[in-house]
């Protein structure tokens, strides 16, 4: 008689196996209450999942064989253009055949539109084959033709149940397969609902295992939880290649895409996009787009130059320095981080003397941007200062460099391609770090002379500010 189906317990957010019942605290990430149970088939000691509908349905009686490493195939070369050059940027110079990227953002961002629009794109020259969990045929028809989405070799399959999704994978053998959501997906080897942990898990196994046997390039999207985490098992954003977040503010008209992990390419560059009644449109020009609308003679208002990846972009970094209750100050920033916008702040009022211990203080970056270098401090600090003492600052200058806690800028990289971007915008004066003057002497004379013929003024500490 064959023994009764038992049960292990695994911690959802990295992956950690128990089989001694369920733990309060995971031993390996020390995270609490994450333990839940997954099947196990007790008469062959494995788990359900991967080995099930999907062997089945692409076995092949082969398994995979060691192999000299000098002997193996670097397919990692063969990358292909989307037809999106923001999302190319964010890959690194493309897809790369055989990956899985896995494109996360909070609910309404313009996922499922960035997705079908991306399958139009490829499907002008690939198979592509779009499996949408959430919309019907005639949905997506409809959206496609808003988008004026026309490819001649994309496929759309609205289906949650992965055997079907894996019949139709193997009678059109696609190129690219684009998974909307995975959190949809249902797999009938694998016990639970859709969207639990269980089947999240072995349905990107399984997508995963495919994908590198068969080349074929998966897109999948994932929807995200209240606090921004990926739903579903952290195990998750291990097990694929790239992870894009899709971020922004609903309100706003502009998407940023970030790489948070990239197994062929960085993870420091973005892609900007604006959110239109047609869909989603690249934006080639992010610091024009930011700066757009900015206000002139405006006190507290300063434009600082950053650098995401190898894209220098101009935003504008807004102060508002208010009076308050004594011990009832508040601070608030947005698109700046909050322990170092108090940071800037208290070296404002020991090294400067500024009185801003008992006034309200609010940052915000215009646009939705999230600046995390601190080449910005510069700004900051110069944004705040203009709000303290109500004096606007010119209009056609910038800011860029990092502050110390003893009132020092240090020197900041890539100052060259900086200085590139305000000179193709057009600003006439610059801030920038002393021990930056030598990156600005690498640059040939005559053309610094012809492209900014107005003043480079190169600041050692904030105390000059002042002056």
């Amino acid at each position: 008689m064959a023994k009764a189906s038992k049960g292990i317990f695994f911690c959802k957010e990295c992956g950690y196996e128990s089989n001694n019942g369920w733990l309060g605290q995971c031993p390996a990430c020390k995270a609490w209450n994450t333990f839940v149970e997954a099947p196990v088939d007790a008469q062959k000691g494995t788990k359900k999942g991967a080995s099930g509908s999907a062997a089945a349905v692409f076995a092949d009686g082969t398994g995979a064989e060691a192999i000299l490493l000098k002997n193996a195939e670097a397919t990692c070369k063969e990358r292909f253009k989307t037809g999106v050059k923001e999302l190319d940027r964010v890959l690194g110079g493309g897809l790369v055949k055989g990956s899985i990227v896995l494109v996360s953002g909070d609910p309404g961002i313009g996922k499922s539109t960035l997705m079908l629009m991306l399958s139009g794109s490829l499907g002008q020259k690939y198979k592509v084959l779009y499996v949408s969990g959430e919309e019907s045929g005639e949905q997506i028809k409809l959206r496609a033709d808003r988008l004026s989405v026309n490819a001649e070799k994309l496929y759309v399959l609205a289906e949650t149940n992965m055997t079907r999704v894996y019949e139709q994978m193997k009678e059109i053998e696609p190129d690219i397969l684009i998974v909307d959501s995975i959190q949809t997906m249902c797999d009938d080897s694998v016990q639970g609902t859709a969207g639990s942990v269980s089947q999240v898990r072995e349905v990107t196994a399984s997508l995963m295992k495919i994908s590198k046997s068969k080349g074929i390039t998966t897109l999948v999207v994932g929807h995200v939880t209240k606090d921004g985490s990926i739903a579903g098992p952290r195990i998750l954003e291990h097990m694929v290649d790239t992870v894009l977040y899709f971020e922004g503010e609903r309100q706003l008209f502009y998407r940023i895409m970030r790489c948070v992990k990239n197994r062929f390419g960085s993870t420091n560059e973005i892609g900007v996009f604006e959110m239109t009644g047609t869909g989603l449109k690249e934006v080639p020009n992010p610091s024009g787009a930011f700066l757009e609308g900015r206000p002139q003679n405006a006190a507290g208002s300063a434009v600082a130059c950053v650098l995401e990846g190898t894209r220098p972009m101009l935003v504008e970094v807004q102060a508002l320095i208010s009076g308050a209750n004594p011990g009832n100050a508040r601070r608030m920033s947005t698109g700046v981080d909050y322990n170092r916008l108090s940071m800037l702040i208290a070296i404002l009022e020991k090294r400067l003397g500024l009185s801003i211990v008992n006034c309200d203080a609010y940052v915000n970056v215009i646009g939705g941007m999230k600046i995390d270098e601190p080449a910005a401090d510069l700004a900051v600090i110069s944004a705040i200062i203009s709000s303290v003492t109500n004096t606007p600052l010119p209009s056609d200058c910038v800011f860029f460099g990092e502050v110390g806690l003893t009132g020092e800028v240090r020197a900041v990289t890539h100052a060259d391609k900086r200085l590139g971007e305000i000179l193709r915008l057009g600003f006439k004066k610059c801030y920038m770090p002393l021990a930056n003057r030598q990156a600005v002497a690498a640059i040939e004379k005559s053309e610094l002379e012809k492209e900014f013929p107005a003043e480079i003024r190169y600041i050692g500490n904030i105390r000059e500010l002042k002056k």
